[in-house]
């Protein structure tokens, strides 16, 4: 094996640490791909692969140690695999400025958010979950977001999860099935376009199954309010990264 196969190793388990804890883990795998000489499409089809393998590993140990029912977790993979099929469809007719203006959009209103949120708590009542039908469409809405073009995307999910009442370890889970479906979709619409390099996907997928592993097992370690100034900061240099794209 080459030395290319082991830094892309390297890449996914840091990207994937940071991106299961707060998302944003796009910020370190896309630019340190295209650095490595990687071509940009090539660098978003691996990373779907990689981040979906990263994500049903971490559903998996979700659900052997029953933190998550397999009824939720069919149910949010299947609502996420329509949302990635159809983003990844959309998206393929638009252009990426279009794209980046409208992730900044939606960054800048989940920094908003996050920074006047002060419900960041360890437990909650489940009868304070919002049900509205709007709210209930939001995974398809996130997943088809990730699913054609992605930045920010594990990071909506835990605004959105925690929005619906959850604790932040509860949301950071929920997130993890939500982008096992979104990838899952839009890997399928990706690969039939060719630009899937199987030497850069194993290696990066190996990487990012290592990587969401320990994320999810530092989860329950991290404070809240470590967990809540990281957010903010993965999304302050997601907006960096769209402005610098946009300009």
């Amino acid at each position: 094996m080459d030395t290319l196969f082991f830094t892309l190793i390297g890449i996914g388990i840091v990207s994937s640490f940071i991106g299961t804890l707060a998302g944003g883990g796009g910020l370190i795998t896309l630019p340190a791909m295209m650095l490595v000489g990687i071509p940009i499409q090539i660098s978003i089809a691996t990373n779907k692969f990689s981040s979906g393998v990263a994500a049903l590993t971490s559903v998996s140990y979700l659900l052997k140690n029953k933190h998550l029912s397999g009824k939720a977790i069919v149910m949010n993979v299947c609502i996420a695999l329509a949302g990635g099929v159809s983003g990844a469809l959309i998206t393929s007719s638009m252009t990426e400025r279009t794209m980046n203006i409208i992730a900044l959009v939606l960054l800048i209103f989940a920094f908003i958010v996050t920074l006047k949120n002060k419900q960041w708590v360890s437990s909650v009542k489940e009868t304070d979950k919002d049900t509205s039908i709007i709210s209930n469409m939001m995974p398809f809405f996130i997943a088809a977001y990730d699913g054609g073009f992605g930045p920010g995307s594990s990071t909506f999910g835990i605004l959105y999860y925690m929005h619906r009442k959850n604790t932040y370890t509860k949301a950071v889970q929920l997130t993890r099935v939500l982008i096992l479906g979104s990838c899952l979709g839009a890997f399928i619409v990706f690969y039939q376009t060719g630009f899937v390099q199987w030497h850069y996907a194993i290696a990066m997928a190996i990487g990012s199954a290592v990587g969401s592993q320990i994320g999810l097992l530092a989860l329950p370690k991290v404070p809240l309010k470590l967990a809540k100034y990281l957010l903010i900061t993965i999304i302050f240099l997601l907006i960096g990264q769209v402005l610098f794209k946009i300009a």
